[in-house]
């Protein structure tokens, strides 16, 4: 069958999804979780024949850091998942509560938004989590994940489907899309699938949105910054770019260009410099920065900072700057308004920096690796949104729901207002 059939049978049951309980989803959740512990074997073993097949192919290090699903992730998407079921509902939440008049009461509730499909990259994780959070908002979802996990993706739902059907869940609730080719059928499905999510490269994100009439939410681009200011407390400014850089390189939330105000440049620069570079970070600055750097003798690479770029690798491009304004310019002008963050000890510069820099995340002194639905206490993220309609950042249950407005009358008619018989009171309850 079609992904096109199949997400039109999908449909039907979208409705039946959305008005199931909040005990029944939970149970769902739970029954994922038992079931993903007892059958962990054959998820790794799943993900040990991915890895191989990866490493015959020469995939890229940064890319298969990714793949990898040990017990570690399982631990980590199981404690998601424990996160989840402790939230609270977020469906059926009254958002306003109006008396547009006697006996006319009128209420703004939240609800799914309905189908969602999500195409993500290599990171077998990714699925439990978007597949979890699909559940516990009520949402129908179409998943399709990068083909270098395609085994471990398949066990991974089978676990995940069986489970929901076991808790009374509609069968059709899920969807794997397992072939590449059902990606361009998914983008025509626009009169069933009411939200994309693309989760990839810019390239691929550009081609989802060139080609589908359905609304497209996520980012393409992880160019984040950190900004040292000329008040930093340099102890406090060391560790949080380490972290930011090499706590987990493939991230999109890893920092990649390092700001650096002109005035400490001789003090803070070399510390910096080295410090990333003991950490096996490689270097690339503009020439001004450069300079300094290997007055120190440490090895840098000099670069424009037009060709500064998300390496999702150890590597880093630093750049001087005059002022916490010009860190903010070059921000606005050259990042991809995912996270950035600002390291300094006044306050009228970091206020300034967390009000004009234009991303998603603004940070005061901490690294952008807190960039994370989990992280946020969201029970981990379906996504990272760098747009500004609906939902912005990590994106958790309260990104995967909308509202709709629920009107309450006693055989009122428009007529009786328009005439004058009729007036409203709009009081809220």
């Amino acid at each position: 069958m079609s992904i096109q059939s199949e997400v039109r049978l999908m449909k039907k049951d979208a409705p039946f999804m959305a008005a199931s309980s909040l005990e029944k989803r939970n149970n769902a959740l739970r029954k994922i979780k038992e079931n993903l512990i007892a059958n962990a074997e054959e998820i790794f073993e799943a993900n040990k024949k991915d890895m191989e097949a990866a490493e015959e192919n020469k995939i890229a290090p940064s890319v298969m850091k990714r793949l990898k699903f040990d017990q570690g992730k399982l631990d980590d998407v199981c404690a998601g998942i424990d996160q989840l079921v402790s939230l609270p509902d977020p469906l059926g939440k009254i958002t306003l509560a109006r008396t547009l008049d006697d006996g006319l009461n009128l209420y703004r509730v939240t609800c799914p938004i309905g189908i969602i499909g999500v195409i993500f990259e290599a990171r077998p994780d990714a699925l439990v989590q978007i597949s979890t959070l699909c559940i516990k908002s009520g949402n129908c979802a179409v998943l399709k994940g990068g083909k270098e996990t395609a085994e471990t993706n398949r066990t991974l739902f089978n676990i995940i489907h069986e489970s929901i059907v076991e808790a009374g869940l509609p069968e059709r609730a899920l969807l794997q899309a397992q072939q590449h080719s059902e990606i361009d059928e998914l983008l025509l499905c626009h009169d069933c699938v009411d939200l994309l999510i693309p989760r990839g490269s810019n390239a691929f994100v550009q081609y989802i949105m060139n080609n589908t009439k359905i609304p497209v939410m996520g980012h393409a681009d992880g160019l984040c910054h950190i900004y040292v200011d000329s008040e930093a407390d340099f102890e406090k400014a060391i560790p949080v770019i380490i972290d930011a850089k090499t706590q987990y390189t493939a991230a999109c939330n890893a920092v990649e260009t390092l700001l650096i105000n002109r005035n400490i440049a001789k003090e803070f620069l070399p510390m910096a410099a080295k410090a990333l570079s003991d950490a096996g970070v490689k270097l690339f600055a503009t020439e001004e920065a450069a300079e300094i750097i290997r007055e120190n003798g440490t090895e840098v690479k000099s670069v424009d900072e037009q060709d500064f770029k998300e390496y999702l690798d150890m590597a880093i491009s630093i750049k001087l700057v005059g002022n916490v304004d010009e860190a903010i310019d070059h921000i606005n002008r050259y990042g991809s308004h995912h996270t950035d963050s600002i390291i300094t000890e006044n306050n009228e510069a970091g206020k300034k920096f967390m009000n004009m820099v234009d991303s998603a995340g603004v940070y005061w002194n901490c690294s952008t690796r807190f960039a994370d639905g989990f992280r946020y206490g969201f029970g981990a993220e379906v996504g990272i949104s760098t747009g500004k309609i609906h939902a912005r950042g990590p994106v958790g249950l309260e990104g995967l729901v909308t509202y709709k407005y629920k009107l309450f009358g006693k055989g009122h008619i428009v007529g009786d207002y328009a005439s004058g018989k009729k007036h409203f009171k709009f009081k809220d309850i």
